[in-house]
């Protein structure tokens, strides 16, 4: 079936994938949605690895398909769907997270000003600013 998947700031849409007891993609669906591969020491990224536990192994491949959702599980990312709209949502790792919120920074955004010029916070690293933000509800 085909799903549209949101992971990190990258969205894929119609994903060939078979949801049932987690996501799975196919090798190829599943570098490009994640950027991560697998790799005899577990499922890479660059330089980062996660190792797959091998009592678990069968949770996370099967006939040349991986469970992206297990993967998410294994590295502490929120995973929200929506089965109506066949959307899978997977947000950032909690250690991504924890270094986010213990380093102090800020995230970085971009914003137009009112003349719908592009700013961004990091043009402003090192100077004190003051963040004004409004919601209606």
């Amino acid at each position: 079936m085909a799903v549209d998947i949101i992971y990190g700031e990258n969205v894929s849409k119609n994903v060939d994938a078979e949801a049932k007891d987690g996501l799975w993609l196919s090798a190829g669906d599943f570098a490009h949605v994640t950027g991560f591969e697998r790799k005899p020491e577990g499922f890479c990224k660059g330089e980062l690895c996660y190792p797959v536990p091998p009592a678990r192994k069968n949770e996370f491949e099967s006939g040349g398909r991986y469970n992206l959702a297990a993967l998410a599980d294994l590295i502490g990312q929120p995973v929200v769907v929506d089965e109506e709209h066949r959307v899978w949502c997977f947000g950032e790792a909690s250690d991504v997270r924890k270094r986010a919120l213990t380093s102090l920074d800020a995230p970085d955004f971009s914003l137009p000003d009112l003349a719908g010029k592009m700013h961004s916070l990091s043009e402003h690293r090192g100077k004190k600013v003051l963040l004004v933000s409004w919601a209606s509800w």
